[in-house]
């Protein structure tokens, strides 16, 4: 299987959950509009998976909030069995996955609330967030907690470029949840989108090579038809 390479935001994960651990205060993971069947949904248990297992390693508080009632079962499983793989399924607490009604700003009351009483020190936005972004990163640095953000919403990207220490732009946040899972699937799958990007790229490229050179035989023109 091809190799992906390392993002620069990836490093700070490891680091937030230290400073974490170090603090003895919580790391928070918060994704509000994905359901199980989306593919921020799918995005997101590779960060967990890796963030749990690390925080079980630890024995630092994790906390997950969703905004999804079906993804808060499937994020529930996802960190028990990746406690397990730590040795450590004890750890485990009845209020680590809290699932929260998904309306937009009763969401963002209810999870500025939490970061304000629990004082994370390490809070992580993954998946698509609209307007509710600015005030999520804000909160978080009020704090001052270490965020990374991940995120293929384009215009909130301003938002969390400008409030969080770290942020993943657009699709790198699929290619960072590859390189933490080491799912083949997920890994397979990116790499096949690359390898169509390029062939599509150069398909455009030798298009208007071959209109430059002889305009009058209209190879793009003759390809399309076909």
């Amino acid at each position: 299987m091809p190799q992906i390479r390392k993002l620069a935001g990836l490093d700070a994960i490891d680091e937030a959950i230290g400073r974490a651990t170090e603090m003895g205060r919580p790391v928070f993971l918060a994704n509000r509009t994905a359901g199980v069947g989306s593919v921020h949904s799918f995005a997101l248990w590779g960060y967990m998976g890796y963030i749990a297992k690390l925080c079980a390693q630890y024995d630092t508080p994790f906390v997950n909030i969703a905004g999804d009632y079906l993804a808060a079962a499937v994020n529930e499983e996802v960190i028990k069995q990746s406690y397990l793989e730590a040795g450590r399924p004890e750890a485990f607490r009845p209020d680590t996955v809290r699932y929260v009604p998904g309306d937009q700003w009763a969401w963002t009351s209810a999870t500025s609330g939490m970061l304000k009483r629990e004082l994370p020190a390490a809070t992580m936005w993954i998946g698509y967030f609209y307007a509710e972004s600015m005030t999520l990163a804000e909160v978080g640095a009020q704090i001052g907690a270490i965020q990374i953000a991940a995120t293929t919403n384009t215009a909130q990207l301003p938002f969390f470029i400008a409030s969080c220490d770290y942020t993943l732009i657009g699709e790198e946040e699929y290619a960072a949840s590859a390189y933490l899972s080491k799912e083949p699937m997920l890994t397979g799958t990116l790499v096949a989108e690359d390898v169509g990007k390029i062939i599509v790229a150069a398909i455009v490229v030798l298009g208007v090579i071959a209109e430059l050179v002889s305009p009058e035989a209209n190879f793009v023109s003759k390809m399309l038809q076909f």
